[in-house]
């Protein structure tokens, strides 16, 4: 006789401290992915994706050659099946044990008269629970749901030492377990104070409702025992194939070694403009009312870079990808040839269809594959977008501080109200940018005109002067000499006190 453990006693091989979930970008959030042999508690409102995160943690473990075992209370197999082939999966493998296998145990001719028949129908359940359990020993386990576990225990202190017992009895297996429950009541707490206790960590997922546009997704980890993670909200979507999760972005986190130099725009007069002009690893603020050329002048630097060699980005938020290339052709920047050569690109992005998490994710995703120069056109869009959203500012400083760490040249569009007289602008943007550039309208010889002028540049030197700023069908902008004659240039309504001649003359074709 031997002293040798039998295989059901016997421990499982150690593996990695942490257990992989299976979903993009959660495992980011969690530092790693959660510790084993422990309990969580997912919980969400109806639609938050629950149960797609449940199979995608299943799928996970199938993978890496573990065991698993979904219980599913609230759901048919049917229904988990037509979940799993909507992303394209399949459940074949993971053993499924469903209500209706509880309900042939419960059969009245199965029951006693002696006890409660509540209290006879958990201690049942928990019992089928740990005897099938036993036959597999899983690493992983999902639990769908907690409502149907707690209606059947009606009092709190039996539900609880029902969880207590499988929570012990799934320790002894070494089984990660995530226990599936909905959000509670508004009006009560907000997470069940038995099953807290009890969970080494909880994940909560949110889906908002805006009142325009499609419903917005959020998670955030409330605790993880022993371990470090990232706090606050992150945004998710569901897609086929499953979760996609955003961690939240940390610019403090990311930083590349660069030089910090000029980048010229490809247009002398602009770039004596701005001392050299815009200097790499910083943000520049494009300012003025609509028609002034803000969206022209990020074109030109689009071009510019692009024709160096050095790859950008242009987020459309107001114009269609096929308007903004029929107007840069028509002023002579030849856009599409970087296109086509895949030195710029240009993401249209549709209004109330993207969260701030996802739109930070496309931008670092382009510049991780070396783009140089990041447009966002215009913050305006970027505000309408996401209408519901709080704290956008906030989001938006985070962005551009990585931007910058990471070396890129960042380009702010901000359209402010009124059309000559330029009014209040809907955002206070000049703390984050490095640069502001302010594009005027103004009145002279019974013409409408164009100023530019640098308002600020933290970086280095810039002139103070106001130039005239035109754009020429066929030869894109053109920047006049300083508007020395002039007095109050920026207030629209400028005083000439000096001779003829002051200003540009008439360009070749009117637009």
């Amino acid at each position: 006789m031997t002293n040798e453990p039998s295989r059901e006693n016997r421990p499982r091989p150690k593996t990695s401290e942490r257990c992989p979930s299976g979903v993009e970008g959660l495992d980011v959030v969690l530092c790693g992915g959660l510790p084993r042999s422990c309990v969580y508690l997912i919980q969400g409102d109806p639609g938050s994706g629950k149960t797609t995160l449940a199979l995608q943690f299943l799928f996970e473990g199938m993978r890496r050659g573990e065991s698993t075992f979904y219980v599913t209370l609230s759901e048919t197999r049917g229904e988990l099946l037509r979940v799993a082939e909507s992303h394209g999966w399949s459940l074949d493998g993971i053993p499924l044990l469903e209500l209706s296998a509880i309900e042939e145990l419960l059969r009245p001719e199965t029951q006693t008269t002696v006890f409660r028949p509540s209290e006879m129908e958990l201690n049942q359940v928990t019992k089928l629970l740990i005897d099938e359990a036993a036959k597999t020993r899983p690493a992983r386990v999902v639990f769908d749901s907690l409502s149907e576990f707690r209606l059947l225990a009606e009092k709190a202190l039996r539900y609880r030492r029902q969880l207590l017992n499988l929570k012990q009895h799934f320790a002894q297996y070494g089984s990660t377990v995530l226990l599936l429950d909905d959000k509670m009541s508004r009006s009560g707490p907000e997470t069940d104070p038995h099953v807290l206790s009890l969970s080494h960590g909880v994940i909560e997922m949110e889906q908002l409702s805006p009142d325009y546009g499609v419903a917005r997704r959020r998670l955030r980890v409330l605790k993880l025992r022993g371990v470090k993670f990232r706090e606050g909200y992150h945004d998710y979507t569901i897609e086929t194939g499953g979760l996609r999760v955003f961690p939240r972005l940390v610019a403090a986190e990311h930083h590349n070694e660069f030089e910090s130099q000029p980048v010229p725009s490809g247009l002398p007069e602009l770039d004596a403009l701005l001392g050299g002009g815009l200097d790499r690893g910083t943000t520049a603020l494009i300012l003025g009312t609509a028609g002034t050329g803000k969206s022209t002048l990020a074109l030109q630097y689009a071009s510019q870079m692009a024709s160096q060699g050095e790859p950008g980005v242009i987020f459309a938020f107001d114009e269609t990808r096929e308007v903004m290339l029929t107007r840069a052709a028509g002023l002579g920047l030849d856009l599409k040839r970087h296109i086509e050569s895949g030195s710029t690109v240009i993401q249209q992005v549709d209004p109330a269809e993207l969260s701030p998490g996802e739109f930070a994710a496309r931008i670092r995703q382009k510049v991780d594959n070396g783009c140089r120069l990041v447009v966002i056109d215009s913050i305006n869009g970027y505000l309408n977008a996401m209408p519901g959203e709080r704290y956008l500012n906030n989001q938006l400083h985070e962005l551009t501080s990585y931007l910058n760490q990471k070396g890129a040249l960042t380009i702010l569009i901000l359209a402010q109200h009124g059309l000559v007289a330029a009014a209040e602008s809907p955002a206070d943007l000049s703390y984050l940018s490095d640069a502001v550039i302010y594009l005027r309208y103004f009145e002279a010889a019974g013409s409408v005109k164009q100023s530019v002028a640098v308002i600020k540049k933290r970086t280095g030197h810039h002139e103070k002067t106001i130039r005239e700023f035109r754009l020429e069908p066929g030869r894109g902008i053109r920047v006049g000499e300083p508007l020395t004659e002039f007095h109050g240039v920026l207030t629209g309504a400028p005083i000439f006190h000096g001779a003829a001649g002051a200003i540009m003359g008439p360009p070749n074709d009117r637009e």
